[in-house]
């Protein structure tokens, strides 16, 4: 048997323009479809079933190495289309294309079902911008086992290509909301009888001292603000406390990310302390 062709070769293609238009904003909240891009978004996305991924575009050296993921998706109900490499190239926004894109619904959850739901952890971005930052601070929620992360409404697009990969696939696994204000975001959480600590690299109190006392096994929600000038004062007096990760050594401080799943990771222990803490890895 010959091997199989592409169908689609050229980027003026209708179908290949649609999914190339969905790289800005303004059509992607049109739309209300994303770019997912690489096998382990695009399996996310196959698995998270509802007709989340809509359409699948891949080479056929792609096509082949993922064959099961290419079955994946159609038993999920996307269009597969096989397309030469210049045209994944041209629907991607990565320098290095990894050969396949999947086009998805959006997966945002409203904010009410989140709190109706009764969280126990919850990470709120409030003022994040970057597109990174949002989607690693994701990933370490997802891996935390937090409930939930919010959004606010000054914060980045969630849909956003970086944003999306850097989550690497965790936007499929936990229910976010967007758009949020941070003043209803902070009054919903406490009126479900969350604990909002704001984190803050000159917060008051200290996280060991934190865990030392207790205070961290119930309900939590961390805000994380902004990359470079973290959280205005008028967020931080929305808090039950401001809280700084200890600094032990020489260095300066640490980037958004990283803090986050230090207070995320420091939450999900205290709240297990009684259970005893899972393992990263497994056993």
């Amino acid at each position: 048997m010959p091997p199989a062709a592409p169908e689609l070769i050229s980027p003026r293609s209708p179908r290949v323009s649609a999914a190339r238009r969905l790289a800005r904003r303004n059509f992607r909240g049109k739309e209300r479809l994303f770019l997912a891009e690489g096998p382990q978004a695009v399996r996310e996305a196959a698995a998270h079933g509802d007709g989340t991924l809509v359409e699948l575009f891949a080479t056929v050296e792609a096509a082949e190495r993922y064959a099961d993921l290419v079955a994946e998706a159609r038993t999920a109900g996307a269009r597969v289309h096989l397309a030469d490499e210049q045209v994944i190239a041209d629907i991607s926004t990565t320098v290095t294309p990894q050969g396949i894109v999947g086009v998805c619904r959006f997966v945002d959850t409203p904010f009410e079902e989140i709190l109706a739901a009764r969280p126990r952890l919850v990470a709120v971005l409030a003022h994040v911008r970057d597109p990174g930052n949002a989607g690693t601070v994701l990933r370490c929620a997802d891996a935390a086992g937090a409930d939930a992360v919010v959004l606010t409404d000054a914060s980045v697009d969630l849909y956003n290509p970086k944003a999306v990969r850097a989550s690497v696939g965790s936007l499929f696994h936990l229910p976010v909301a967007v758009g949020v204000p941070v003043e209803q975001a902070v009054a919903g959480l406490k009126d479900a009888g969350v604990r909002i600590l704001a984190a803050d690299g000159a917060g008051e109190d200290d996280l060991d001292d934190e865990l030392d006392k207790g205070t961290m096994g119930g309900p939590t929600a961390w805000v994380f603000g902004n990359e470079a000038w973290g959280l205005p004062e008028e967020t931080r007096a929305l808090a039950d406390a401001v809280v700084r990760v200890p600094i032990h050594g020489k260095a300066e401080s640490l980037n958004l990310a990283t803090a986050a799943a230090v207070c995320l990771y420091a939450s999900a222990r205290a709240q297990r302390a009684s259970t005893g803490c899972r393992s990263v890895t497994g056993s």
